[in-house]
């Protein structure tokens, strides 16, 4: 049976094998388009946008120009695209000038020229740009309002569509006749394109009904002129049908199953057995958190075809409905509730985090948990139930040093969670 000495060592070696396999130089080889007969325009949105422009720059031979938008903090040197900065998970004021520049550069195109639109996953926040009758503070209304819901990501990206002027395939048509080429790696559950950072550039079929049903099934509050938009024609979203989405191409160049598929290679070559659980999570954090310690209680106790030493693999995007005021985000909640149903196991060891290297607004991009977890807050005084029912997370990993802070990656292919049971 294969030893693990450090158990935490090997499961950041396996997040470092995840996020590696997004690595934007690798994933664009391969999917790179012809070059024109004319302009080569490239733009794009996420928090890993600025160094996909790097790559990008570094491996195509001809002129560039153009502008990308990603989070305040992860920016990185370019030498002909212009990298903005905005705010991510509520947009700002930088936001709502970093849309209007992307629009500008896409303005004026002809049938040779080629639009390059490198996104990922953060680029709803990033890409405010309300409709008529809206302004930013009512964007900002729907995007709280969202985050606090509960609501998968797929859905969420489907209301933000619907108000905007840049959203769902807006971005693409701006550009018409200009061939647009989509380059896109995934933060999305199943890597449907058109809901990574709300399609700026891919047009897709959900309509202004579901994301009025959406609104409603989560119960959201939303101010009334967004929601008498929501009523009107003007919401409705180009479908992917119009003749202006003629030629263009989109091609998803990373994913969460291609990440997870690294780190499960990774640990074979340890001599640990891997297995990817799915690669497309979705529900309540706390809820999905109990999932895997149930399992990994199971696997450690009743060993049956799953014969530890394993480790268990999943990815996705799970939610959190905030119920406090707390600090931490959906990985650190995960853990947290993960750890109340590994108590006194002392052979199970886990990390979840966000592969963007921020885990909602706090420095994180996750948390350890084992056996000991939920014990070792009780005897610094802290009530590991009531940091957990008060979206406290942060909190409660940062008193026990077990925050996992890598720094902005770079790439963006959503949760990455391992669970070794020895």
């Amino acid at each position: 049976m294969t030893a693990v000495a450090d158990p935490r060592a090997f499961l950041r070696s396996l997040f470092v094998a995840a996020v590696n396999a997004a690595d934007p130089e690798k994933a664009l080889v391969g999917h790179l388009p012809d070059p024109p007969r004319g302009k080569t325009i490239v733009i794009g949105a996420g928090k890993g946008a600025a160094q996909l422009v790097a790559a990008f720059e570094k491996l195509w031979a001809g002129p560039l120009s153009g502008v990308v938008v990603t989070r305040y903090g992860y920016a990185c040197e370019t030498q002909h695209i212009d990298v903005l900065e905005a705010s991510h998970p509520v947009p700002d004021q930088a936001g709502l000038t970093a849309s209007a520049r992307l629009l500008e550069a896409v303005q004026g195109l002809g049938a040779d020229d080629l639009v390059v639109a490198l996104v990922c996953g953060g680029g709803s926040a990033l890409l405010p740009a309300p409709p008529d009758g809206l302004d930013l503070t009512d964007e900002m209304a729907v995007n709280e309002a969202l985050l606090a819901s509960g609501a998968p990501i797929a859905e969420m990206n489907t209301v933000r569509k619907h108000v905007s002027r840049i959203k769902g395939g807006r971005l693409a048509a701006a550009a018409h006749p200009a061939k647009v080429v989509s380059l896109v790696v995934s933060d999305i559950p199943g890597d449907n394109p058109a809901l990574v950072a709300s399609g700026p550039t891919v047009p897709d079929t959900g309509d202004r009904t579901a994301a009025l049903q959406i609104v409603q099934r989560y119960g959201m509050d939303l101010p009334a002129a967004v929601m008498t938009h929501l009523q009107s024609d003007a919401a409705a979203a180009p479908m992917p049908g119009d003749q202006v989405f003629a030629n263009h191409e989109v091609r998803v160049i990373a994913s969460a199953r291609k990440s997870l598929q690294a780190a499960a290679a990774l640990a074979e070559d340890q001599g640990i057995r891997a297995m990817i659980l799915s690669d497309a999570i979705e529900g309540e954090a706390r809820d999905i958190g109990r999932m895997h310690g149930a399992l990994a209680r199971e696997v450690a106790e009743n060993p049956g075809l799953l014969r530890p030493p394993i480790v268990l693999l999943s990815g996705g995007e799970t939610t959190v409905t905030v119920r406090a005021k707390g600090r931490g985000g959906r990985n650190g909640e995960l853990a947290l509730a993960l750890g109340g149903d590994i108590a006194g196991l002392s052979r199970v060891t886990a990390l979840s985090a966000d592969t963007d290297g921020i885990d909602g607004t706090e420095d994180n991009a996750g948390a350890f948990v084992d056996g000991s977890t939920w014990e070792r807050l009780r005897s610094i005084g802290h009530d590991p139930s009531a940091a957990l029912a008060g979206n406290d997370c942060w909190g409660a990993f940062d008193a026990l040093g077990d925050l996992f802070i890598t720094g902005p990656t770079g790439t963006n292919v959503n949760d990455f969670r391992a669970v070794l049971i020895e």
